[in-house]
Formats: C-alpha cells, structure tokens, sequence
C-alpha cells in the first residue's frame, strides 16, 4: 500500500475506535493499559440510531477501501487462504477478549456455524471472482444484495418492506449501475460474485433476526471468525493449496483486512443491526462502492468520472427515501 493509503487506514483505525467508544460506560477499576480494550469489551452497553448508523458507515466505508487492495494482493496469495488467515487472526485475536469478560465461547454456536457458512459463501466465492473479473463488474454485481433483501425478507423471513423502502431499494440498484456502469462482459467472476450478492443478502437478514433476538455480538463475531477460517484452512489443504504468503507487503495487508475490514467492521455491523433495519442496513452498505470510487479518486489519485459521481449521489438518495414515511395502509418492515 502507498503512503497516502497507509494515512486513510490509519484514519479508519481511528474512526472505528472513535465509534466504539461512544459505547463505553465508566469503570474506576480499569486502568490506562486496559482502556483501549475496554471499547471493544464494553461495546453494546448503549446503542443510539445515529451511532449505529455512524458505525454502517464506518463498515461501508473501510469495505470499499479493499477492492484494489484486495486485487493486488491475491498476485501473493491464494484467495481461499487470504480468507483462511483474515478470519483466523480476527477470531484468535477476540478469544481473550470473551474470556476476559466471562462471555462463554460456544454458547449459541449453532446461531453462529449457519452465519459463519453463509459468510464463508460469499467471501470465497467473491474473493475467487475478482480474479477473473473487473473490479467494477465485482463492486456492481455484489450491490445487487440490495435487490435480494427486500426479496428474501418477504419470501424467507415472512415480513414485508414498506413501500418507500422497496422505491429506495430500486432506486439504489439505479444508482448502482450509473456508477460501475453495469457489466461489462460476463465470465466465470462475475457468476461467483452473484452468488456472494445472495449470501450477502442472507447474511444481512439472519444477523438482524439474531442480534434483535438478544445475541451476543462479540461471542457471535468471535465465532463466526474461527469457523470460517478453519473452514477454508481445511478447504486449502484438502486441495493442496500453497499457503505461504509471497511477499511482506501482503502480510501487512491480511493482518490489515483481520483487524478491520473483519474485525471492527463485522462487530460494529452485528451492534448495529440492533436497532437499524436490514433493508436500511443493504442500502447503507449499498454505498461500499461508493467509497471506493471515492477513495480512488482522492488516494488512488484517479481522475474523477462524471457518471460515477452521478452514481454515488443516487444511492445516496435512496437512502434518504427509505426514511420518508410510507403512504397509509402498508406493512412497515418487520426488521
């Protein structure tokens, strides 16, 4: 990663902190070295709309910086191991924190293998696909999410978006395609990243179910982070996959995307998604490639392009759509 890139990951280190610790609440027993862990151990204790929608935008935001990232580095390592080890390090990493704060490591784990599966089918298959695809192709078919949500919602889930929402949800998909400008050419990628974008949209779904259920974020994260990365370990060495990792600018970038784009971004989603709409929740991630187009153009140093721009601002007002009051007489969302 070039210099500039390093200073907007540094930033977003200390957004998602910045954000946590709004959840803190005061103990005279913690000192200064346990201060920092403290955030993350206490995150939950107190939840507000703004924060939550803060924290999606964090998500969204640190999501749609990987694309390149991502892309460049799967030059140095193989996909299904660059998610083995993500996901490995961020579960291994929040052990101690569940220990610490006496949560117990397997309870719900049923909750957590059927996530863990429906991540680890769109992580692979997404992280397979931007070798044979477009990194546009990749950020336009995976936003298609936001149609699957208020599908599934309806036809698995058995609750019905209200109007403006399913107005915003094709507003967004618009949008969407004004900014990647569609699919180019279709090829082996592109039909593995659809496959993501259902996954995506089911992901959304069950953790909504789950976490307004009472679920423990950080024991549900934790979790979910060890079965997947042992799930594409073990789907490595079955197919003899090389696991080493070729260079150390690599390494820098999967310990980034562990601490991250994993970790932060998968705990504050779950927190979130406590109080925030899964439908609200796809549109607001619905901006990932917003981000990243952004992030190109002011730390890429790529030259802005009118229609992308076009793009980012119609997905924005889909998301100021879902807000407007439904017209009387239709089902709200039951999420």
């Amino acid at each position: 990663m070039n210099n500039i890139a390093q200073k907007f990951h540094l930033s977003s280190i200390y957004i998602g902190f910045l954000f946590l610790s709004h959840f803190k609440t005061t103990d005279a027993r913690l000192t200064w070295e346990t201060e920092l862990l403290y955030l993350v151990i206490m995150a939950g204790k107190h939840h507000t709309p703004l924060l939550a929608h803060m924290g999606l935008f964090y998500a969204a935001a640190i999501w749609g910086s990987t694309f390149f990232v991502v892309k460049a580095a799967l030059d140095h390592i193989d996909p299904i191991v660059m998610v083995a080890y993500r996901f490995l390090i961020a579960g291994l990493i929040m052990i101690p924190i569940i220990l610490i704060t006496g949560r117990r490591l397997f309870s719900g784990l049923g909750q957590a293998f059927l996530l863990a599966i429906i991540l680890w089918l769109l992580y692979v298959p997404q992280t397979i696909g931007l070798r044979y695809t477009t990194a546009s192709n990749s950020g336009f078919i995976t936003g298609l999410f936001v149609a699957f949500v208020p599908l599934f919602q309806r036809t698995l889930f058995k609750t019905k978006p209200n109007m403006m929402e399913i107005l915003a949800s094709g507003i967004s998909l618009v949008g969407l395609w004004v900014l990647t400008g569609g699919l180019q050419e279709i090829n082996l990628g592109d039909i593995l990243t659809l496959a993501a974008a259902v996954t995506y949209a089911l992901h959304v779904l069950l953790s909504d179910k789950y976490m307004k259920a009472g679920s423990d974020a950080l024991v549900l994260s934790c979790q979910q982070f060890l079965i997947i990365g042992l799930l594409s370990l073990l789907t490595a060495l079955v197919f003899r996959l090389p696991l080493k990792i070729e260079t150390q600018s690599t390494i820098g970038i999967v310990l980034f995307l562990a601490l991250f784009p994993t970790l932060s971004a998968f705990v504050i989603q779950l927190l979130a998604q406590k109080i925030v709409s899964p439908l609200k929740v796809s549109l607001i991630f619905a901006l990932e490639p917003v981000f990243a187009a952004a992030f190109a153009w002011t730390i890429g140093g790529e030259i802005p392009i009118p229609h992308r721009a076009l793009g980012g601002f119609i997905i924005f007002a889909a998301l100021l759509v879902s807000g407007l009051p439904a017209p009387k007489g239709r089902l709200s969302s039951g999420g």
